[in-house]
């Protein structure tokens, strides 16, 4: 049981957890919120690249033994047909609010999707994921200090009546995007091609980086087929494929007053709906 003092002091942290800008009051009339604080507003909380941050160390962390074993109960929820890697991209890296992006481990939103989506789609129920949660707490009265937790499945449960997504079934074999070879209409743009890259809406979902919206680039490979992130990301499995493509920039036409040389770029994967032509 937790003291009085203990909560206070956790709400105290809490209360210090905010984002707010000064010149738009809290509670702002439409005239009071510019265009550019909507779209800020509207940003999702995983499109990070390019923002303003202090110079961070390079790490190359070893993943702990509770991390390997996340990426592996992930990955077999995508092979059984519970979930598609960009819907748990969005339900783990999206849809969690800017304070759960920034602040938990990666692995950990990880974690903490898992749990909605099988609430989501009825697998679980709160009640039976929370007794569950208490349960294994309470094997660990103090922290583990290296030790493993024991893994101690109830039952083995019976998986026929669960709603599996088709998709595990035909990528077998193959994987993804192998799976969508040949689906796609033929392709836009050719090796060597100038684009622009669309300034579209990117509510709710995007995988294209704001620092490259807007930005004129060179078709450095048509890479495959699939269905854009921001339909597959939905658990569409209607959703019709489209060619995606390393687009090659200088990254003096990204970054204003980039100091390196002009000779310096920046590759990054688009899907072809967030491409325009530019005609030479």
């Amino acid at each position: 049981m937790s003291t009085a003092a203990e909560r206070a002091e956790q709400l105290a942290l809490v209360s210090r957890l905010k984002t707010v800008y000064p010149e738009v009051p809290e509670w702002p009339t439409p005239d009071e919120v510019t265009h550019s604080h909507w779209l800020a507003y509207m940003k999702t909380p995983h499109d990070v690249g390019g923002e303003l941050d202090y110079p961070h160390p390079y790490e190359n962390k070893e993943e702990e033994q509770w991390e390997l074993m996340t990426y592996v109960l992930c990955e077999v929820l995508a092979w059984r047909g519970i979930w598609v890697t960009e819907e748990r991209r969005r339900i783990g890296n999206v849809d969690v609010g800017r304070s759960i992006y920034l602040g938990l481990p990666y692995y950990a939103r990880w974690l903490w999707s898992v749990g909605r989506i099988l609430i989501e789609k009825k697998h679980i129920d709160w009640a039976e994921l929370t007794d569950r949660l208490a349960e294994v707490k309470s094997r660990y009265p103090g922290p583990l200090n290296g030790r493993r937790p024991d893994a101690r499945p109830k039952f083995a449960g019976d998986g026929k009546g669960v709603k599996r997504n088709q998709f595990h079934i035909k990528a077998v074999g193959l994987g993804d995007p192998p799976v969508f070879a040949g689906t796609a209409d033929p392709a836009k743009f050719k090796l060597g091609d100038r684009v622009r890259v669309r300034d579209l809406p990117a509510m709710f979902y995007t995988r294209t980086p704001e620092y490259v919206r807007g930005a004129e680039g060179i078709i450095a490979e048509v890479a495959y087929e699939s269905p854009a992130p921001e339909d597959e990301t939905w658990d569409r499995e209607d959703a019709k494929s489209e060619w995606f493509y390393i687009v090659r920039f200088r990254q003096s036409d990204l970054w204003d007053n980039y100091t390196g040389p002009n000779t310096d770029t920046l590759q990054t994967e688009l899907p072809e709906r967030w491409l325009e032509a530019i005609n030479v």
